[in-house]
């Protein structure tokens, strides 16, 4: 009887042990969700509105294009923090020439200021609908409960929290969504078909910029390094690897299904009315006569949510890319860290004051993003493919070579802009 009872014991053991390496991917679940909501960030909002209520669901197409060149980067730049142990930042500062890394990472720190700008100005709009405090005054509550956050928080207890604002603001459009009725016709043969109709080129520019955005690239290293992976042995660095893309996967998913809906709900709403969206306000003030009372306060809670979780992600960024062009990863307790936040949410709460417009403000800092981007996807593919930095993990040529094509089409898309402006 006491060989069966430990017969059973050994077997119950057995399976649990099976269940708990199946279970083995959740460890691994994080730095992509905490990525995500940069690119549901009020910019976004802007971009995404904007896109549906001027052209209906003609754009989506820009939204899973996006998205499909962000799970390849943000891929990418995953194994850069998990085999060298080294955020994008540190590793062009260790590698790259002075005179270059310099120049590169200082223009990254601009886009990071960009991005916090957006973010913040989309807390602020948000706390002028909920209470009507005015936009200046809510930027500098916003920044200021960021800066809170960042300051007194460790990235585990971050991580918490943008995943669980992550799935309030997705909960918040699915509701908004089921009050109204779409074309799903129509929206699934635009998420798949392109088109560029006319004067739409700043307005695709920035829903690319909106989603495929160059901080998120130096925060998705800078998260995952910080695990120190790179300090195991081969069995666990090869596990990383393979589960990392399961994260980037489900995190990226997630945020283009939100990317989406927001195209979707403008264009089943204000575009179908004739309506073009010009400031957040104005969309929140339409839904709630279309949708009723209850709509308007949920938009505006998501924003508000969106807005700081994007923000103490835009200030993480930056943070990391200042204090890599010293050698150092992100601590919030080291100088260089703290001066990074400081500078990402000062100089964007200073250009706040003397911004006339907070929509096309967002727009055109969707569009700063884009700009930017390819400087930093050409810096991490060329770190990505080098032996010499990747050892035998460096990007095999094929990968090499499709990731480079994304820098391209990056690359055609801002030269087409700058001759739509021009011209």
């Amino acid at each position: 009887m006491g060989k069966l009872r430990d017969f059973v014991r050994d077997l119950k053991r057995k399976d649990h042990q099976r269940y708990l390496g199946g279970m083995d991917f959740l460890k691994y679940i994080g730095p992509g969700l905490l990525v995500t909501v940069g690119f549901i960030d009020p910019g976004n909002w802007a971009s995404n509105f904007a896109a549906g209520s001027m052209f209906g669901y003609t754009l989506l197409w820009v939204v899973t294009l996006s998205t499909v060149m962000l799970v390849m980067l943000q891929h990418n730049v995953a194994h850069l923090g998990i085999v060298t142990g080294l955020c994008l930042s540190e590793a062009a500062t260790q590698y790259l020439p002075r005179w270059l890394s310099v120049p590169v990472l200082g223009s990254a720190v601009l886009a990071s200021i960009s991005t916090s700008l957006a973010e913040i100005l989309g807390g602020a709009i948000a706390l002028q609908m909920l209470f009507g405090i005015p936009v200046i005054v809510g930027s500098v509550l916003t920044a200021g409960f960021v800066a809170l956050m960042l300051f007194t928080n460790g990235y585990r207890r971050v991580e918490r929290f943008i995943i669980a604002f992550v799935s309030l603001i997705g909960f918040s459009f699915l509701y908004e969504l089921f009050l109204i009725d779409i074309d799903w016709p129509e929206a699934l043969v635009s998420a798949v078909s392109p088109s560029i109709p006319e004067g739409s080129m700043l307005i695709v520019m920035s829903v690319l910029g909106a989603v495929v955005m160059p901080h998120n690239l130096f925060l998705h290293s800078e998260v995952i390094q910080s695990r120190q992976i790179n300090q195991q042995d081969e069995a666990h660095i090869r596990k990383a690897l393979k589960y990392e893309f399961f994260d980037t996967l489900l995190a990226m998913t997630i945020g283009w299904a939100i990317n989406s809906a927001m195209i979707v709900l403008a264009a089943a709403t204000f575009f179908k009315q004739g309506v073009q969206v010009e400031e957040l306000g104005q969309a929140q003030s339409l839904l709630t006569p279309l949708l009723g009372g209850a709509a308007g306060v949920v938009f505006a809670v998501a924003l508000l949510l969106a807005g700081i979780s994007s923000t103490v992600t835009s200030g993480m960024a930056a943070g990391s890319i200042f204090a890599g062009i010293f050698g150092e990863s992100y601590n919030i307790r080291d100088t260089h860290s703290r001066t990074g936040v400081l500078l990402s949410l000062g100089i964007a709460l200073l250009i706040i004051c003397f911004i006339r417009d907070p929509f096309y403000g967002l727009i055109i800092s969707q569009m700063v993003l884009s700009v930017q981007l390819p400087i930093t996807v050409f810096l991490q593919v060329g770190l990505t493919s080098s032996r010499r930095v990747m050892g035998c993990y460096a990007n095999s040529r094929s990968t090499t070579v499709m990731l480079y094509a994304v820098a391209a089409v990056v690359t055609g898309l801002n030269l087409m802009l700058l001759a739509s402006e021009l011209l």
